[in-house]
């Protein structure tokens, strides 16, 4: 976590990158870390809870493609509003297959605790979540979702999914820049 955190950091201070000129390649590079640390197949299952079962392969990967695409769109929005913030690893905590990263994002006035769960697959440390001051991405997911397949169903929150996307695509066209695809 440390390495890919630290390319990441280096992304964000890159002041070239920073020119509205070159935001698709900055997002762009962002993306190609994010996606070789994070199992978005492992978080959508996650945050989709008991219905990820009652799927068949195809609507599980669409569902996984979508859950992708929202959180890189999520985040893209976020990359934005980055201000030279410090990552500082405190400690980790190992148990088989799983791990804890416990961090804490320091900026001018700020301290975050960022924590990221990770579990190993075919040899290779995956995270699967991250916990945001205290706030899991998972979980707060899966609350949402649940909300809706409640009182609705799959089919309508696949839908609010693509519309949200859409939403979130049209907000960062808007600002000068495009999302990278996942």
């Amino acid at each position: 976590m440390r390495a890919t955190v630290s390319q990441a950091l280096g992304i964000l201070q890159d002041q070239e990158l920073k020119q509205p000129a070159r935001m698709d390649e900055r997002v762009a590079r962002l993306k190609k870390i994010a996606d070789s640390c994070f199992d978005y197949g492992e978080m959508a299952k996650r945050s989709l809870g008991g219905q990820w079962n009652k799927l068949g392969e195809k609507d599980r990967q669409e569902f996984v493609d979508l859950f992708t695409e929202l959180l890189t769109a999520t985040y893209v929005e976020k990359i934005h509003s980055y201000s030279d913030e410090e990552v500082k690893f405190l400690n980790e905590r190992l148990e088989g297959n799983y791990a804890e990263v416990k961090s804490i994002m320091v900026g001018k006035k700020t301290e975050i605790p960022l924590d990221y769960r990770l579990m190993k697959k075919d040899g290779d440390w995956k995270a699967y979540d991250v916990v945001v001051d205290g706030i899991s991405l998972v979980q707060n997911y899966r609350g949402q979702f649940t909300k809706i397949l409640r009182s609705s169903s799959y089919e309508h929150l696949v839908q609010i999914l693509r519309d949200k996307i859409v939403q979130y695509n049209v907000k960062t066209k808007s600002t000068d820049t495009t999302l990278a695809s996942p």
